[in-house]
């Protein structure tokens, strides 16, 4: 070999081995550079200047991680999430990583969302931390859970002490036969027999509040087996059904209603000093120290049947992570680091600045803190014994039954034939969604 071969092959060599060498270290500079993640998540509750600095935390511990607030309007939410969701499976179009859904919509969405991962949290983990309604609201049929709540919230009795106070009440009774009598007591006619003050805002469904959570309760109590195990079908029908029904409606048929058409939205009457007790979560508490500072209200446990086990009814949110999203297991844990202890009291402590209080604590271990607060108390008691239904067409449901109170309440129509028919529609809906 010549010289001048020689020094080709060695300039090459060291060409090579440039090469080589440039890969490694391209490669360890790589390794050690922080991935970058952008994730969106979308929320309607809290303001940004609440939610921001724990998303600046997490940022800072995680870098290469940024996270985009994205507050939505709730009015016509549900399906505004839904079709970004289905969208985003068949085309470019984008859908958020992270959202809130609520406590009833798994069956519907399941299908568009991304389950918690065991590495993130372990089902074992989420049974303990979390209220049982939780677990039951948030797992699909596959028995994968598909959210994490950062919140607790469902009915209770919202009651004016003053009028309790003058009818001889410091609080609203905790059986349910006894809650009634004072509901008769409390409720004032004129002299044509209308109703000036409502000890009882509940009957009908267009200035009800939550009709439809009140209904829902009266089927827990009633024992009525309204959803199918599969989240297909809803028995609206059955004699359990149709007896709770009818006791709902018949506040405003009978003789002595506590409840009329002719009245107010419950909230407003109430505010204006006329409802003695309505129905309501921590949000119309708030919507009540929003409206006025002349109305002292406390907030009670719901009534119960006596001879049956302790049931209440759960209505919150959760928050899920899209099928879609760039990265699933990032964007849980980040789901993961908001439902933390630390989390959920800076939270709260935010949203405290802006309004009387923030987000009930969703975790077990953090009840004896709700408990010492007098707008969160009535939760604290009620949260290990709440429940729902997974009805996944909340909104359609929700209507619908809001439609069948209105015809036999307002109207005189058959609660039987009226249910059959709603049953109808509602079950050709879910054959579709809930699948």
């Amino acid at each position: 070999m010549d010289e001048k071969k020689k020094k080709i092959l060695k300039i090459l060599a060291i060409v090579v081995g440039f090469v080589i060498v440039l890969s490694i270290l391209m490669a360890v500079l790589s390794s050690s550079k922080p991935k970058q993640v952008e994730l969106t998540f979308w929320g309607f509750w809290e303001e940004e200047e609440v939610m921001h600095p724990l998303i600046e935390k997490y940022e800072a511990e995680n870098p290469g991680v940024k996270i985009t607030y994205a507050i939505q309007p709730l009015k016509n939410y549900e399906s505004l999430l839904y079709t970004r969701l289905e969208q985003a499976e068949i085309s470019n179009e984008p859908a958020p990583d992270i959202a809130m859904i609520h406590n009833s919509w798994v069956p519907k969405f399941r299908k568009y969302l991304s389950p918690l991962p065991s590495s993130v949290m372990s089902a074992d983990e989420y049974s303990k931390e979390f209220y049982p309604t939780a677990i039951e609201d948030f797992t699909g049929n596959d028995g994968k859970i598909y959210a994490i709540p950062l919140q607790i919230d469902g009915l209770m009795i919202i009651y004016n002490k003053e009028l309790l106070r003058e009818a001889g009440y410091n609080v609203p009774p905790a059986d349910w036969d006894s809650f009634m009598e004072a509901a008769d007591n409390l409720t004032k006619r004129d002299s044509n027999g209308k109703i000036i003050q409502s000890g009882l805002a509940i009957g009908t469904s267009r200035n009800i509040t939550h009709s439809t959570d009140i209904l829902f309760y009266f089927y827990l109590q009633n024992l009525a087996q309204i959803l199918s195990e599969d989240k297909a079908m809803m028995n609206l029908t059955s004699p359990r059904a149709l007896a709770a029904f009818d006791k709902y409606t018949s506040f405003v048929k009978e003789k002595n209603a506590t409840w009329a058409s002719y009245l107010p939205n419950d909230l407003t009457y109430f505010v204006d000093g006329k409802v003695a007790m309505m129905f309501g979560t921590s949000w119309r508490a708030l919507e009540i120290l929003e409206y006025t500072e002349n109305i002292e209200f406390g907030l009670a446990p719901l009534p119960r049947l006596t001879n049956n086990d302790e049931v209440y009814y759960a209505t919150y949110w959760g928050t899920t992570v899209s099928k879609t999203s760039k990265d699933t297991l990032e964007a849980w844990k980040f789901v993961k680091f908001l439902s933390e202890p630390e989390q959920l009291r800076r939270l709260y402590q935010n949203a405290a600045k802006t309004r009387a209080f923030g987000e009930p604590y969703s975790r077990v271990s953090m009840n004896a803190e709700l408990a010492e607060n007098k707008y969160t108390q009535a939760l604290a008691y009620m949260a290990p014994y709440m429940k729902s239904f997974q009805v996944g067409e909340q909104a359609f449901v929700e209507e619908k039954l809001k439609q069948a109170i209105t015809a036999v309440a307002e109207n005189g129509r058959s609660s039987n034939s009226t249910l059959q028919a709603i049953q109808n529609e509602i079950n050709a809906r879910l054959a579709v969604s809930n699948k």
